[in-house]
C-alpha cells in the first residue's frame, strides 16, 4: 500500500506536536515506520489519508462496539450539538444515562461522569483512600490505569518492596505508596497485603488485562482478591474502562459473578466521545463532594455531546443482549481461523481470548502476566503487524495491546482477515 500522504502529515505533525502524536502508542515506536493518518471510518473499516481501506481491530481502543459512525449515535450527537455543546451546568441527560448505567451494572448505586479513563481511575483511587483513610494501593505489573502518577510505577526488588518511579516526573513519595503485584498470582498479592497490614486502601485491577495483550484471570484469582479485600478491609476496584459494557451488559462483574467495591468506566460508555466514569455503592459514593470530603470536579464532565452518544450506545446494548452473543461467536471464529493458519505454518504462538477481546502472542508457553507477555518474540510481531497492514488489516501497533472485535465485522471480513494472516504467515 501507498502511505505518502500519511508520511507527509507525520512530518508536519512532528513540528508542532511532541513526537507527532497526542498519545504515544500511535507513533509506531513499538513496530517501526510512520503512523497511519485516518481520514474517516464507517462500520468495521478505516479509510486513511491515502485512500486505503483497512479492516479495523482497535476500534478506537474499544468503544466502537457497534462499529464506527453508527447512525443512531451520530444522529444523537448532531441533534444535541445543535442545542449547545457544553454548559457547565446540570442537564437532564446526565441523570438519564446514570439511571441506565446503574440499572445495567450490578453492585453500584451511584455513578459520576468524568472525561477519560485516566481521570476515572485517578478519582476512584482518591475516593478509596478517602473512604478507608489509608494511603497505599496495590496495582499489577502490566495493567494500565491511565497516566496518573500513582499508576506509572514499575517493580521493586522483591514481592513486598516499594515500587519505584517508571516515568520522570513521578516522585518517590508517590511511588512508595504504590505496591506492585504479579497478575494471576494470588499468593504474591497475599504476601504484599500481609506485609502492609492496615495500610492498603485498595487493590485496582483490570479484571481482564488488555494492556499486555488480552490476559484473562485464572480461575479463582478474582475470587481470591475479593476474599483478601474483605478480610483486610481493602476496597477492590475493577478498572472496566475496556471490559465495561463489552464483556456483558454488566461488564466483568456480571461475567465473573464478582462484586467490586468501585468500578471505573470509559470507552463504550461514551459511544466514542471522550468520557469516563466511576461508580460504587451509595455509602462509598457519598464521600464525594459536595456530599462528602473527597474532592473531584470537572468543567466538561457530563457534557451533553458525550452523554448523548453514551446514552444512545448503552440503550442499544441494553435492548439487544444478542449483540454480546454475536461478538463472542465472531471472536471465537477468528481465534479458530488464526490458530489454524499459524499452526499449519509451524509459527510459535499462543492466542488469548475472552469475550470480544483477543490477542496473538508469539510466545512458546502460556501468557498469563506481564513477564510472560514481555518474553514473546517482538520481532515476529513487528513483521506480523506490517504484513497485515500491507494486506489491509489494522491491529494495534504494539504487542501489548488487545484486539477489539466490533459487531460491525462481517464473517466475510473475518475470512478476509484470516486469509491476510495466511499471506503473512508464508513470509514469517
Amino acid at each position: 500500500m501507498i502511505y505518502k500522504r500519511s508520511s507527509a502529515l507525520f512530518v508536519e505533525a512532528q513540528k508542532v506536536i511532541p513526537g507527532g502524536v497526542n498519545s504515544p502508542v500511535r507513533a509506531f515506536k513499538a513496530v517501526g515506520g510512520d503512523p497511519i493518518f485516518v481520514k474517516e471510518a464507517k462500520g468495521a473499516y478505516l479509510y486513511d489519508e491515502d485512500g486505503n481501506k483497512l479492516i479495523d481491530y482497535i476500534n478506537s481502543w474499544g468503544p466502537m462496539i457497534l462499529g464506527h459512525a453508527h447512525p443512531a449515535v451520530v444522529e444523537a450527537v448532531v441533534e444535541k450539538a445543535r442545542k449547545g455543546t457544553s454548559f457547565g451546568m446540570p442537564t437532564e441527560i446526565e441523570t438519564k444515562i446514570a439511571e441506565l448505567a446503574v440499572s445495567m451494572v450490578p453492585n453500584i448505586d451511584k455513578i459520576r461522569f468524568v472525561n477519560s479513563g485516566t481521570e476515572a481511575c485517578m478519582s476512584a483511587v482518591r475516593l478509596a483512600r478517602g473512604y478507608t483513610k489509608r494511603d497505599k494501593i496495590i496495582k499489577f505489573a502490566g495493567c494500565y490505569h491511565g497516566h496518573s502518577d500513582s499508576f506509572l510505577i514499575q517493580a521493586g526488588s522483591g514481592a513486598v518492596t516499594f515500587g519505584s518511579p517508571n516515568s520522570p516526573g513521578v516522585t518517590e513519595g508517590t511511588a512508595k505508596d504504590t505496591l506492585l503485584a504479579r497478575y494471576n498470582d494470588l499468593e504474591n498479592v497475599r504476601q504484599i497485603v500481609e506485609a502492609n497490614e492496615g495500610e492498603i486502601a485498595c487493590i485496582i485491577i483490570e479484571p481482564v488485562a488488555g494492556n499486555m495483550g488480552c490476559i484473562p484471570p485464572h480461575t479463582g484469582f478474582l475470587e481470591g482478591l475479593r476474599t483478601l479485600c474483605d478480610t483486610h478491609g481493602i476496597l477492590l476496584i475493577f478498572d472496566e474502562v475496556m471490559t465495561g459494557f463489552r464483556l456483558a451488559k454488566g461488564g466483568a462483574q456480571e461475567r465473573f459473578g464478582i462484586a467490586a467495591d468501585i468500578v471505573t468506566f470509559g470507552k463504550v460508555i461514551g459511544g466514542g466521545l471522550p468520557v469516563g466514569a466511576f461508580a460504587a455503592r451509595e455509602e462509598i459514593m457519598n464521600h464525594l463532594a459536595p456530599l462528602g470530603p473527597v474532592y473531584q470536579a470537572g468543567t466538561l464532565s457530563g457534557n451533553p455531546l458525550a452523554m448523548a452518544a453514551g446514552l444512545t450506545m448503552l440503550t442499544l446494548l441494553d435492548q439487544e443482549q444478542e449483540i454480546f452473543d454475536r461478538l463472542e461467536e465472531k471472536t471465537a471464529y477468528l481465534h479458530k481461523g488464526i490458530a489454524e493458519v499459524l499452526e499449519r505454518h509451524q509459527i510459535i504462538h499462543t492466542i488469548n481470548r475472552l469475550g470480544s477481546m483477543i490477542s496473538v502472542h508469539f510466545a512458546e508457553g502460556k501468557v498469563v502476566d506481564f513477564e510472560t507477555a514481555a518474553a514473546a518474540n517482538n520481532d515476529t510481531f513487528k513483521k506480523f503487524f506490517h504484513g497485515l497492514l500491507e494486506e489491509g488489516v489494522y491491529i494495534a501497533p504494539s504487542a501489548f495491546e488487545t484486539w477489539f472485535i466490533t459487531d460491525a465485522l462481517s464473517y466475510e471480513d473475518l475470512d478476509a482477515t484470516i486469509q491476510a494472516i495466511e499471506v503473512v504467515a508464508q513470509k514469517l
